[in-house]
């Protein structure tokens, strides 16, 4: 289904963005790889990285397009998604006028790229269930120029009711940005179908997650193509270093990330039913990505205690709706069962502490 609403992409573009004249690399229309290159000061002396890296990436979005087909002109490759976030704030929203709409809880940078670029943020609470709340969406809807969403969502691990986005979508005048960054874990299909549909559309994926690339800060941006020339106009020349983009290729040529995706959804169920037995555990909120977000008895005890064991999670409980939770990241059959004997060693010690304070 496609939007009801008419949508201009320029209308929505910062006027000092349209006036900008980018840097532009002579490399952008190179048409053969055996030029002599005297155009940038670069060392001439063969190292391996001597010359700049690809200023748009063409080999490594060829072969994501190949793999998501995709077009070329639909994907921008950002360092991280987080650059991509960045750079949308910066050429659709004007500092101290616009105003950005997310859905909490959820990822934590998106208000911090707000922050940066000076741009209102409006928060919605998501609601009991962690699904959007429509009726609240839509009291402000109209006032809002970008909104961002994260399906699965970080860090209550849910994915949201596609026909609540599709009907926002339809609706919604401005940029519209799902961040998918953990979309191969779950059963819900991605938005990428959706493109052609919405021309506000902007989709996000990574190699930081299934892919187990986050080392080299690759994020994909998924959208219309005049977006992606905006994005493509405001970047940095060379964002992408060629290291990183030899990494990403040959991670999409060579690794299986279904083997990678599986054997994490193996260790997800085993860690559920690990944790459902431990009476510290209250409720485990259903899960569509790598991690699971637990709500525990003495949530600050048992972070502490994992902490002084070496065992890293992550504290959410000021999140709005997640008081007493943690976040945990599926592991390693290995690293699980060191978690689950570090919570039942914890849960003894609690069990002769109480038993001494009634004998007391």
């Amino acid at each position: 289904m496609k939007a009801k609403i008419d949508f201009n992409i320029n209308n929505l573009v910062r006027d000092n963005i349209k006036k900008l004249k980018p840097y532009q690399s002579a490399r952008e229309e190179l048409k053969n790889d055996n030029s002599i290159f005297l155009d940038a000061n670069e060392n001439p002396f063969p190292s391996g990285y001597n010359r700049y890296p690809d200023p748009l990436q063409r080999e490594l979005k060829t072969e994501i397009g190949k793999q998501k087909g995709i077009a070329v002109d639909n994907i921008f490759l950002g360092n991280g998604s987080d650059e991509i976030i960045d750079l949308l704030i910066r050429a659709f929203c004007e500092p101290q006028r616009d105003s950005i709409l997310i859905n909490v809880p959820t990822y934590g940078m998106y208000e911090v790229c707000a922050a940066i670029n000076n741009v209102d943020l409006k928060k919605i609470e998501l609601n009991s269930n962690f699904q959007l709340d429509i009726n609240k969406i839509f009291d402000c809807l109209h006032d809002i120029k970008m909104m961002i969403v994260c399906s699965p969502n970080n860090p209550t691990g849910n994915s949201f009711n596609k026909k609540d986005i599709i009907t926002i979508l339809q609706n919604f005048n401005g940029v519209f940005v799902i961040d998918e960054a953990y979309i191969e874990f779950s059963e819900e299909k991605s938005f990428l179908d959706e493109l052609l549909n919405f021309p506000n559309l902007v989709i996000l994926q990574t190699f930081s997650k299934a892919r187990a690339m986050a080392g080299i800060r690759v994020g994909m941006g998924f959208a219309d193509a005049e977006i992606i020339h905006i994005l493509n106009k405001i970047k940095s020349p060379y964002n992408i270093s060629l290291l990183n983009q030899k990494a990403a290729l040959k991670a999409l040529k060579t690794s299986n990330i279904n083997l990678s995706k599986q054997a994490i959804l193996r260790q997800k169920e085993v860690l559920i039913n690990e944790l459902q037995q431990l009476g510290l555990v209250l409720k485990i909120w259903p899960s569509d990505a790598n991690f699971l977000l637990v709500e525990f008895i003495n949530y600050k005890e048992v972070f502490y205690f994992l902490n002084k064991k070496n065992i890293i999670v992550r504290d959410r409980s000021n999140e709005p709706n997640c008081s007493c939770c943690l976040r945990i990241t599926v592991g390693t059959s290995n690293e699980n069962s060191m978690l689950i004997r570090s919570l039942r060693e914890l849960e003894k010690l609690t069990l002769k502490n109480y038993e001494k304070d009634i004998i007391s």
